[in-house]
């Protein structure tokens, strides 16, 4: 019997032979909360720089210790779930973003409301994987491969909320100050936790408990951590940052493939160069992306002057664009195609940002954004389609959590990218310098997709 067989509640008669959909409320929920606080704050990083005097170098911290967060909290509690089951940690993981909401809205100072920022990483982090653990345990309790309809609800619902994010943001900065958008993390935490308490199932024990690579994942932090600190501020008087961050990897490399039970399974990557390379795109393609999505939005409140509620209506272009663009190529399995476009896209998109200064009419700034959405729609999917054709399926778990985590990689690389760039505010000129480099990241991703012959063979046999 399964773990979703045995329940608390028994299923209403009719739904044992189909997929309980009660669950799907709670599941949709929980995967939201990282998407909408990634986006709402976009449009809150000038507002809080001024409320505490700090320039974008300091505010993005706020971007990065949640990936940071979220980097290390996802194969951890992912591993987590496998042993405790889905309830508990999700559970746990939204009474988290509930206490981070609470502390942001208090925070006296910016490196506490940083510090709400990691607990929040960590707490977004349970929902993905108790979701996908609930999807496996109906799919064995039902016997349907994959429970119809549920993964795409799960993938709409993200994107439609990244859509609204930057627009709720704005709304809600307007109407309270950014301190509403860590606030109405309270009631979005109770809502996981009511609607979770509720319907889903409780655990049964483990046929085999799972050993928490706590060594591996202090390594991986603190080489990440060393890392960022030197990239936020490079310095030569701070050479020893990288050196340690080198040393650090290494240590955690070696040790993951020796270790048993890793916390992240390098042994994936071994032999297979066409997965190598997609986690390379993958790196490559989501430094660009959040180094505009984040960097575009601070440059509208402060070099052109808009105020949060303006530059938020100024995002929804990108992510409505990504949504149709999704809709319409994804049912094609082929992925070259889609990630030279979306890389040819990218590539001009970022050069364009060396066209706006401050008198940019606002159609040019609702267009770009349009613009970009493009290999938004595009790159996503076809990596993610791309792996699931070159991953060893006895490692697609393990695989499919290295993509997601050099997804998180290039976000903070991004976040350094804005730090440097806006040393001395979100100015013109700043975005001009931060575009330079993009065009020469998105050249290189451009290379990328056209040089790896093994993309062509990717979707032709499905």
């Amino acid at each position: 019997m399964t773990r979703l067989a045995r329940r608390s509640r028994g299923p209403r008669q009719g739904e044992r032979s189909g997929f309980d959909r009660r669950l799907i409320a709670p599941m949709i929920l929980g995967s939201v909360l990282n998407p909408v606080n990634s986006s709402m704050l976009a449009v809150a990083l000038i507002p809080i720089g001024r409320a505490f005097d700090a320039p974008p170098s300091q505010t993005a911290w706020l971007v990065s210790g949640l990936y940071l967060a979220t980097a290390v909290g996802q194969p951890v509690i992912g591993r987590l779930v496998d042993t405790f089951g889905p309830r508990r940690l999700y559970l746990l993981g939204t009474a988290l973003v509930g206490a981070a909401g609470l502390l942001g809205t208090l925070a006296p100072d910016l490196w506490v409301l940083v510090a709400s920022r990691v607990l929040l990483g960590f707490g977004t982090s349970a929902a993905f994987p108790a979701s996908m653990s609930l999807l496996r345990s109906e799919s064995e309790r039902t016997g349907e491969k994959s429970p119809s309809g549920v993964l795409t609800a799960l993938s709409i619902s993200n994107q439609v909320f990244a859509v609204v994010g930057p627009a709720l943001g704005g709304l809600l900065i307007g109407t309270g100050g950014w301190h509403l958008i860590f606030g109405i993390n309270v009631p979005l935490s109770l809502a996981c936790l009511v609607l979770g308490a509720l319907w889903l199932p409780r655990a049964t024990p483990p046929a085999r408990a799972t050993r928490t690579d706590t060594t591996g994942m202090l390594l991986f932090a603190g080489s990440l951590t060393a890392f960022m600190f030197f990239l936020m501020d490079p310095a030569v008087a701070h050479w020893y940052l990288p050196v340690l961050g080198l040393v650090t990897g290494a240590v955690f490399v070696r040790r993951e493939l020796r270790t048993d039970e890793p916390f992240i399974d390098l042994r994936v990557l071994g032999g297979n160069p066409p997965l190598l390379a997609t986690f390379a795109r993958q790196l490559l393609a989501y430094t660009t992306s959040y180094a505009f999505f984040y960097g575009y939005s601070q440059w509208l409140q402060e070099g052109r002057g808009l105020n949060a509620s303006q530059a938020g209506l100024l995002l929804l272009p990108l992510s409505a664009t990504a949504i149709g663009v999704t809709a319409l190529t994804g049912r094609r399995g082929q992925v070259r195609g889609k990630l030279v476009v979306g890389a040819v896209c990218q590539c001009l998109g970022v050069a364009a940002l060396l066209l706006l200064g401050g008198d940019s009419p606002i159609w040019l700034l609702a267009l770009l954004s349009a613009a970009v959405g493009i290999p938004h729609g595009l790159i996503g999917l076809a990596n993610q389609n791309a792996l699931y054709a070159q991953a060893d399926p006895a490692r697609m778990g393990s695989s499919a959590g290295l993509l997601r985590t050099f997804m998180y990689i290039g976000a903070l690389f991004a976040s350094a990218v804005n730090a440097v760039f806006f040393r001395d505010g979100a100015t013109s000129a700043g975005l001009h310098s931060m575009a330079w480099l993009l065009v020469g990241v998105t050249a290189v991703f451009l290379l990328a997709c056209v040089a790896d012959r093994s993309l062509g063979r990717v979707g032709r046999d499905t």
